[in-house]
């Protein structure tokens, strides 16, 4: 048995910041950040919260499926950025959707985090623990960003994305993930209730450089990996959704591969970096605008804090 994704959904604040509105809370200009990252906008929360938005994209992916709240098996969530800690993420969606048979547990793997909850989703699938799996990935980036660094609130934005998995027939296809703990500090958040001293603000910190090295080297990597594993070639890939960070990590991943860049979709331009949401919410626009056929393959990759990387591959079941 494998994992077939069944129906997707996202959700999204109201509120827009564009790139102009940003310019004015902090140095910096709508030209110096569609430059270095391909961002013009991102939307940010005001009465949304991680859980409403999280419910909200599994709500609408349900619906997409065809299938009740009562048919679900298990929620995982994943989230760096949940409005709650106890109970768990999960358990609040759970509540919010009347999935009322379903386990439910979160993922902290940040920007990898959907696509480790998603391999997280197949394993139970593959042991015929359970059959009907809800993902979602839901950030409120904007409560962890510090809004006087321009080096790292120009690049988030809130948002969520889920999908529905159902088991059947298929092939299934063995997913990769890596992490380097000692690479961890260019990434960081201690959180205001765990500042390290009295210099730590406890908002995200990153080392742009050496994230940005990383990645351009460790996404081709981890796509040919994933490949190899599965005896797939780069030409049997129809689209590849990576993490939305940057446009530049990913249109260097698409020259390093010798790819078309058509095949690595971006939506960053609108959204920014949501972490574990980007992916969701991508793969929910390209099926709504028509751009997803049955039978096409797909590969994901992620990438992120950790410092943690993966990637997995999927065969698009629906029409």
């Amino acid at each position: 048995m494998t994992g077939r994704i069944c129906g997707t959904g996202f959700c999204v604040p109201e509120h827009v910041m564009d790139n102009e509105e940003l310019s004015r809370m902090v140095d910096t200009s709508d030209e110096w950040i569609r430059e270095r990252t391909g961002i013009e906008r991102r939307r940010i929360i005001t009465e949304e919260t991680t859980v409403s938005m999280a419910s909200m994209a599994a709500e609408n992916a349900l619906e997409d499926a065809g299938i009740s709240p009562e048919q679900v098996d298990l929620i995982i969530t994943a989230s760096i950025s949940s409005n709650v800690i106890l109970p768990c993420t999960s358990c609040e969606v759970q509540k919010e959707i009347g999935a009322i048979r379903a386990a439910c547990f979160d993922i902290n793997a940040a920007c990898c985090g959907f696509l480790t909850a998603y391999q997280t989703a197949q394993a139970y699938i593959a042991a015929g623990i359970y059959r009907t799996i809800l993902v979602i990935g839901s950030e409120s980036l904007s409560k962890l960003a510090d809004w006087t660094d321009r080096g790292t609130c120009i690049l988030f934005g809130d948002g969520a994305g889920a999908a529905v998995l159902t088991a059947g027939e298929g092939r299934s296809f063995r997913g990769v993930l890596h992490s380097d703990g000692s690479k961890g500090n260019a990434l960081t958040c201690s959180g205001k209730f765990w500042k390290k001293d009295e210099n730590d603000t406890g908002f995200m910190k990153m080392d742009g450089r050496e994230v940005f090295q990383f990645a351009v080297k460790r996404v081709p990597e981890v796509i040919h990996e994933v490949l190899d594993l599965n005896d797939c070639e780069l030409d049997d890939i129809d689209y590849f959704i990576v993490h939305q960070a940057n446009r530049r990590i990913i249109e260097s991943a698409a020259r390093r591969l010798g790819v078309d860049a058509e095949k690595f979709p971006i939506n960053l331009q609108e959204y920014g970096n949501t972490s574990s949401a980007s992916i969701p919410i991508l793969l929910d626009e390209l099926r709504r605008n028509g751009m997803l056929r049955k039978g096409n393959r797909i590969l994901l990759a992620g990438f992120g804090a950790g410092l943690s990387w993966g990637a997995g591959i999927l065969d698009w079941t629906m029409e």
